[in-house]
């Protein structure tokens, strides 16, 4: 179809935000719109110009035969202190303690915006790294796992609790919760994963890390290289954390159930992304 500059910057731009990561040939936009590849260039130059400056992400060409053009997701740093900061608020709010100290988080994790500015938030973080699948386990960070992959592209893979006859074999192993010291158990279907994969994992919330060690730890099974690991939010009062290379957006690091008071600061996403 024979477009004008205009409609072709809008239909262009809407498929680039709609297929992040993927490598798209000029060929494929010149013979989309009937167009030589030089004006394609030219579209494209506009929008990398403004997505940049809009802070919408980043726009990467790749020259010869092979190449083509990228768009890859991106958070300015102060939209990024922004919305963390909004996080931080809405956290510290004395309403979502729960008996035993526990924060009520699903009206976060069920706000699709909120979702999906997280999942903004770690493809920027993570942009750099060749990803194949994000991991998460059932059941509340699913929302955020799913919304992590629609920005990188790629699949998302459940770890469950207990099997299902729907998943076929599965690759059973036990772990130590880090938190209650109890002996737990994860699985995942055999056909989750291809071997050698890379693997983001994402996760709602990190105390001592016990349960993000046990992912690690079945995902060896696979022989599955975890690239990064990203939580919500991480709690300071674990007396030992059992993993040491994360990406937080929000750090717990007070709870006082009989005076109502939560106390939470920015978490160490800052010290990741510059």
């Amino acid at each position: 179809m024979k477009l004008r500059r205009s409609s072709r910057l809008v239909d262009m731009t809407h498929y680039l935000l709609y297929h992040p990561h993927q490598l798209v040939p000029l060929t494929f936009f010149a013979e989309r719109y009937g167009s030589a590849k030089s004006s394609i260039s030219e579209d494209l130059a506009i929008i990398k110009q403004t997505f940049e400056q809009q802070g919408i992400g980043l726009l990467r060409t790749l020259p010869g035969a092979a190449g083509g053009v990228q768009y890859v997701p991106k958070m300015s740093e102060t939209e990024a202190k922004q919305f963390i900061q909004q996080l931080c608020t809405s956290l510290a709010d004395p309403d979502r303690l729960l008996p035993g100290g526990y924060l009520y988080m699903t009206d976060l994790l069920g706000d699709t915006r909120i979702v999906n500015q997280i999942g903004r938030l770690y493809a920027s973080a993570f942009a750099h790294e060749h990803i194949d699948f994000v991991v998460t386990v059932a059941t509340k960070g699913i929302p955020l796992a799913y919304a992590v992959a629609s920005f990188l592209n790629v699949p998302v893979v459940i770890i469950r609790r207990d099997s299902k006859v729907t998943e076929g074999s599965m690759v059973s192993i036990n772990y130590v919760s880090g938190s209650s010291k109890r002996i737990q158990t994860m699985v995942l279907s055999k056909r989750s994963l291809t071997e050698g994969a890379n693997v983001l994992i994402i996760d709602d919330f990190m105390k001592a890390g016990g349960t993000i060690n046990g992912m690690i730890s079945l995902l060896a099974e696979f022989r599955a290289n975890v690239v990064g690991i990203g939580v919500l939010v991480e709690s300071e009062e674990a007396e030992e954390r059992l993993v040491d290379e994360y990406v937080s957006l929000v750090k717990l690091t007070s709870v006082n159930v009989k005076e109502k008071q939560i106390t939470v600061e920015e978490g160490n996403y800052f010290h990741f992304v510059k």
